[in-house]
């Protein structure tokens, strides 16, 4: 009886203890819609170089994801009751600040492929 109880409810011992933040990797024109509703602020995560030379018009913010202080600025900036929707140059940023961001508890979105895909898909940016 011991061994039964042991085999059925091990593994369930460990399913709530998942190391990885919960964030959803979106295409084009999913992001496009989310981005565009009221309860999603936009950030773009690349260099302030790299935004200067074109961003999406939805972005609100430009918080640099390389910076050691990104997750102290995010936290004073963002609000955690809305959407953030990230993107980066090719997603791989974003991907890794979308992680630092759900371990902050804030809702992420984050462009797959980023501002590569948009353009690729015949999206606009501005400068």
């Amino acid at each position: 009886m011991k061994r039964y109880l042991l085999t059925m409810f091990f593994p369930f011992l460990f399913a709530g203890c998942s190391a990885e933040p919960s964030f959803k990797s979106v295409g084009v024109e999913e992001f496009s819609a989310i981005a565009e509703k009221e309860s999603t602020i936009v950030v773009d995560v690349r260099r302030a170089d790299e935004w200067a030379e074109g961003h999406l018009e939805a972005a609100q913010y430009n918080i640099d994801a390389l910076q050691e202080d990104f997750t102290d600025k995010a936290n004073a900036i963002l609000p955690k009751d809305k959407t953030i929707a990230i993107y980066c140059r090719s997603g791989r940023r974003s991907k890794a600040a979308a992680t630092q961001l759900s371990e902050q508890g804030f809702e992420v979105v984050e462009l797959d492929g980023g501002i590569i895909s948009w353009q690729e898909s015949g999206k606009e940016v501005i400068k």
